[in-house]
């Protein structure tokens, strides 16, 4: 596994690929990687061809409040990783690489970018769609992964790429949990081992949602009311959001008549997670 830190090596290592008439994958990740990620890199690999892995804590995607400076850093863990997972590069830059002067230009989603997360955290997908754009340019891909574990980055990106006609496939991996259904985060590394347990509530309300849904209940009020119901057995976890909505659009729905996304997020503590549920 070829390791650079420049945008130029980069972009020289993936015209060289696919000149050798290789498909170009792309994973971006800010680090920190588990069984999740690694989930994507080998969905990458399946499709064939030069699989890159970008590892960038982004500045721009975080708020003045936020966790970006005790976000989990573990590169030596990531690189070795990565290794045995057989990517081909990793693009690890620096901010001062990837921001070389303050950014005056952002590529921003509007709409779509205020709702879910990014109605919690203002200017969250800004940052997102900023930092997706420059690496987009920068190695060119094919086909990029992400995880459904953020639909809502993965419908904004979708709509990115189709507005602005870019011509990358965006492939979407599912949800890799732990063995009691916590969907597995870089940020479960905050919890204790009482968090740990109180952070499975996620995961249980989005369940009871969908025995809801099966039982004929297309109510979107009636299975959010079911899904908070759970969060009762556990006080100390504050609900963020708890939505049904449009998996493309992110529009709440009022009943559901199609596919619909169930996405809640909450704090365990002061850690903040997210998990969904397509119906």
């Amino acid at each position: 596994m070829q390791i650079v830190n420049t945008i130029d090596t980069t972009r020289a290592a993936c015209r060289a690929a696919r000149h050798s008439v290789q498909r170009v994958g792309l994973v971006p990740t800010m680090g920190a990687l588990h069984e999740g990620h690694l989930s994507l890199v080998r969905l990458a690999k399946a499709k064939g061809g030069f699989v890159v892995v970008s590892l960038f804590v982004n500045p721009l995607q975080f708020g003045p409040t936020e966790d970006l400076a005790k976000y989990p850093r573990t590169f030596e863990r990531d690189c070795e990783l990565l290794e045995r997972a057989g990517v081909d590069l990793l693009f690890a830059p620096t901010v001062a690489e990837m921001y070389p002067t303050p950014s005056a230009a952002y590529v921003n989603v509007e709409g779509l970018s205020e709702r879910l997360d990014g109605q919690s955290r203002p200017g969250h997908f800004r940052g997102v769609t900023t930092v997706v754009s420059k690496l987009f340019h920068i190695v060119e891909p094919d086909l990029a992964v992400f995880g459904q574990k953020d639909a809502a980055q993965v419908a904004i990106i979708k709509r990115l790429v189709r507005d602005l006609n870019m011509p990358v496939e965006i492939v979407v991996g599912p949800i890799v949990r732990e063995m009691d259904g916590l969907a597995m985060s870089s940020r479960n590394a905050y919890l204790n081992p009482e968090q740990r347990q109180q952070a499975l509530v996620l995961s249980k309300s989005l369940k009871r949602v969908q025995e809801i849904f099966e039982a004929s209940e297309r109510s979107a009020a009636k299975l959010i009311t079911g899904g908070l119901e759970v969060f009762r057995a556990e006080p100390a976890v504050r609900v963020d959001y708890f939505s049904v909505v449009d998996p493309e659009s992110l529009e709440p729905v009022d009943t559901v008549t199609s596919r619909a996304l169930v996405a809640v997020a909450a704090y365990v503590g002061t850690t903040r997670l997210i998990d969904n549920a397509l119906l």
